[in-house]
């Protein structure tokens, strides 16, 4: 069984005036999902209080690095690229 935990990163969402975007973090059995720019944990499911920081701590020190994958994610191409499957 492999537990590496994988980490997704959503393209740049937009709510009236706010912009976000989401890290979803997982593994076989564990799941959590933050939100950037408030760094903010939207779910848990299995994480302790302490992997949950370290994960914070994480997001918060590549942040730089989250935003450049954001940006470079163009999900209506990703959506017309799977559809030709």
């Amino acid at each position: 069984m492999n537990d590496e935990i994988k980490m997704s990163v959503s393209s740049m969402t937009r709510t009236k005036d706010k912009k976000a975007l989401y890290i979803l973090f997982q593994d076989t059995k564990r799941m959590a999902e933050i939100e950037l720019p408030d760094c903010k944990v939207m779910s848990n499911k299995g994480f302790s209080d302490e992997e949950i920081a370290q994960l914070l701590d994480y997001v918060d020190a590549q942040r730089d690095y989250i935003y450049s994958l954001a940006k470079g994610l163009n999900p209506i191409k990703a959506m017309m690229k799977n559809n030709k499957n």
